[in-house]
């Protein structure tokens, strides 16, 4: 399969000075790198982005991540190989992810505080940075079918 066109952020390079500076942003919130890849992995499992998913396992594996985890994402509610607050960060990501899927309280109070629990204002920052930037790339590399193990820039 071929991309129906380039990415819109490489066509439009001023949308890389902004991508660039959230990605920047989320460096510095202190999100560890881990929690970003798993939850930009789910994130993308639910949006069903071929192309992110096969770019997030593959800096998950970089990362020195263990088959276990990264494959068990998609799971892991029932996976014993995730700590609580990955799990807080996975459940915000599902969330934030499936808006349009919840009829009233879209985040609910109960997955908000369970992630602030275990996250200070910077790291939650982060996290919702990650998540909001990862679905932004899902939906652009859905709608131009990116394939997976693209590279753009």
């Amino acid at each position: 399969m071929t991309a129906r066109m380039k990415n819109p952020a490489a066509v439009l390079p001023s949308a890389m000075k902004g991508i660039g500076g959230l990605v920047q942003a989320i460096g510095e919130g202190g999100l560890e790198h881990a929690v970003q890849e798993l939850v930009a992995l789910r994130a993308s499992q639910v949006n069903g982005c071929a192309a992110c998913v096969h770019g997030h396992v593959v800096n998950l594996r970089g990362a020195g991540e263990s088959e276990e985890r990264i494959a068990s994402v998609v799971a892991w509610r029932e996976a014993p190989f995730y700590t609580d607050a990955e799990r807080a960060a996975l459940a915000l990501a599902e969330y934030a992810t499936r808006i349009a899927d919840q009829s009233r309280d879209r985040v609910p109070d109960e997955v908000w505080d369970e992630a602030a629990d275990h996250f200070d204002e910077r790291e939650l920052s982060a996290l919702i940075l990650t998540i909001g930037l990862t679905n932004m790339f899902n939906r652009i590399n859905v709608t131009i079918q990116e394939p997976a193990g693209t590279t753009w820039g």
